[in-house]
């Protein structure tokens, strides 16, 4: 059987952050890897709609763009009016592109996978069966709308997550040497860390996803390692921006700093004279 899997990103993404679980690229992936085998489908194309300006999505796209995922920004304000949120954005992109190949390319596909838990899209799973086509909602428990669920056939992506959790649970502890060590770095290099930057560094430098590197940076600030700041630059439009300093009063921060420590202490001090 061959399927188009369509993906209301921030809607399944935000339906996982109010359980507790920060959905990754990587995991959206494998998930739709692994459903594609286990209900031996044959998936073509995955297309995957969200406003990559929000800072929970920042660098995502270009994670997605390098699979087998087309992306769509959807932005969410109306840039020439400048008169808000453009409500349902996503989902009207959605539908439009879902229903043009629909209408287009109706032979070469025998199911659309539709993964969201918005109730707004009956109507639009309602046209597909009416072609004749075979709709299945993956969604996440307790947030998929009563209407969509008997689409769903249990399938959720709470319940898969839970179990690949399990299996790769992340440990900040092992990274916390090389992360204190980059951080270091970065504020003996920079005017300042900005979290934004930060998380960059990490990223790239510990080769782990967004989602580990959030929990690595919760983890040193939970322990005093990391001290977060606001910090007033005149430079950035709103004046402000959000900086991590390392605690080198902290043992672990001075141990892995090693003779790094002093050039760090260095740059603090001229950042806070700065000030």
């Amino acid at each position: 059987m061959k399927a188009i899997a369509f993906v209301d990103y921030e809607n399944i993404w935000t339906g996982l952050l109010e359980q507790g679980y920060e959905l990754t690229p990587e995991q959206l992936e494998e998930y739709l890897r692994y459903y594609a085998v286990r209900n031996k489908v044959d998936l073509l194309a995955i297309y995957l709609y969200a406003n990559f300006d929000r800072e929970e999505f920042w660098r995502t796209q270009t994670t997605f763009q390098k699979t087998n995922v087309f992306t769509r920004h959807v932005f969410g304000k109306n840039n020439y009016a400048s008169t808000g949120i453009r409500h349902n954005a996503a989902d009207l992109e959605l539908m439009l592109e879902a229903q043009e190949i629909l209408l287009t390319r109706t032979s070469t596909f025998d199911m659309f996978l539709l993964l969201t838990g918005d109730g707004d899209f009956l109507s639009f799973v309602r046209k597909i069966r009416a072609w004749g086509k075979e709709v299945k909602v993956i969604g996440v428990t307790g947030s998929v709308h009563h209407a969509l669920q008997p689409y769903s056939e249990g399938e959720d992506l709470l319940q898969w997550i839970l179990q690949e959790r399990a299996e790769t649970e992340y440990h900040a502890e092992h990274d916390l040497e090389q992360g204190i060590q980059i951080l270091g770095n970065l504020q003996t290099r920079l005017p300042y860390v900005a979290s934004t930057k930060a998380r960059a560094a990490l990223t790239e430098l510990l080769g782990r996803s967004v989602s580990q590197v959030k929990d690595f940076i919760r983890y040193t600030l939970k322990e005093n390692m990391l001290i977060e700041r606001e910090y007033r630059d005149l430079n950035l439009k709103i004046g402000k921006t959000k900086i991590y300093i390392l605690n080198l009063e902290h043992p672990k921060v001075c141990e892995a700093l090693g003779s790094m420590r002093e050039e760090v202490s260095q740059r603090q001090l001229k950042l806070i004279l700065e000030r």
